[in-house]
């Protein structure tokens, strides 16, 4: 008699999404170095609390930050020493800084936990002599280190975000600097060519943010992503375009054209003076009620399902090799 191997259960969020009216939304705030993530989330929290009346959960994930301008609730510095790590462990700044995402994901299922309690109250079990708990939380926001790599293409980077994307739904916003991209074309590629393997890398629904717009609007940099002629004629203008680098962002930017066309979600803001954030919620909605739990969601179930189905042979392949050894003996 053979054993079939168990079904892989599907995640919390799946449920939660068919169950709810409503689900706190979580943003995972990444970029490169300088762009203005903490400000943002900073302006985040304020255009939450002041201009719509709804709560911010913040979770600080940037251990060598002196301080952060927003109230966190939850903050890596609480938990893991910096300079500490990177004396003990003979580290250098980046390599401390992926050693304390490291050690603060072997206790991210207790940040989870308490996130699902602060999130869904009706879920968890009270006694007559606890205290009435707190009101369900609106948003999720998560704030990164300046080193993007440090998260997005590290271990613990995936761990949270999976994490986060299986009791929650996630968004992942990627913050650009706006000047940076005004003042060279390959900047503004090299943005957009993180943001693509980023998208396919975590499979999130990706929001594109452009910051400082309070400095520069960021038209321009809608238009060379609807525009392949606009962006070329850019690159004939600048001086630096010739040789190499140049060929290799004309030739980029023919390959991201394919995901520019097929990608809605993006927007400008000033996390300085606060404009553009009513078109930064509606982006952000629509990237978490239809993105994340359509799309998202329905990838996932093919994923679980290939799973199941490699388990299934696996168990099919270790019982004939069974069978073979039984009857050789």
């Amino acid at each position: 008699m053979t054993s079939t191997p168990k079904t892989l259960p599907l995640p919390p969020v799946v449920e939660r999404l068919q169950t709810r009216e409503k689900n706190p939304i979580c943003i995972i705030c990444v970029g490169m170095a300088g762009s203005g993530k903490t400000s943002l989330v900073n302006r985040i929290q304020e255009s939450l609390e002041e201009d719509l009346g709804q709560s911010a959960y913040c979770v600080n994930l940037d251990p060598a930050t002196l301080s952060v301008p927003y109230e966190a609730s939850i903050d890596i510095r609480d938990t893991i020493n910096y300079k500490e790590v990177m004396k003990q462990h003979k580290l250098g700044p980046n390599g401390a800084i992926m050693t304390s995402l490291n050690l603060f994901t072997t206790k991210f299922d207790q940040v989870m936990g308490i996130l699902e309690r602060r999130a869904y109250p009706d879920e968890q079990e009270t006694t007559s002599t606890e205290q009435t708990p707190n009101p369900p939380m609106d948003y999720i926001i998560i704030d990164t280190p300046g080193q993007i790599e440090a998260f997005t293409w590290s271990a613990s980077g995936s761990i949270m975000s999976e994490s986060l994307a299986s009791a929650f739904p996630t968004v992942l916003c990627f913050v650009v600097d706006t000047v940076r991209c005004a003042s060279s074309p390959n900047t503004f590629m090299s943005n957009m060519l993180y943001a693509c393997s980023m998208l396919y890398r975590t499979r999130l629904p990706l929001v594109v943010v452009f910051n400082k717009t309070d400095v520069v609007s960021h038209e321009f940099c809608l238009e060379w992503m609807r525009d392949y002629e606009a962006f070329q004629k850019v690159l004939d203008e600048v001086s630096d375009s010739s040789g190499f680098y140049g060929s290799l962002t004309r030739s980029l930017s023919m390959a991201l054209d394919e995901f520019y066309s097929s990608f809605a979600n993006a927007c400008g803001v000033s996390a300085m003076t606060g404009n553009g954030m009513d078109e930064f919620w509606t982006t952000v909605r629509k990237a978490a009620e239809q993105d994340f739990a359509l799309d998202y969601i329905d990838d996932l179930k093919s994923r679980i399902d290939e799973q199941q189905a490699r388990n299934q042979a696996l168990a099919r392949s270790d019982i004939r090799r069974l069978q073979r050894d039984l009857e050789e003996n």
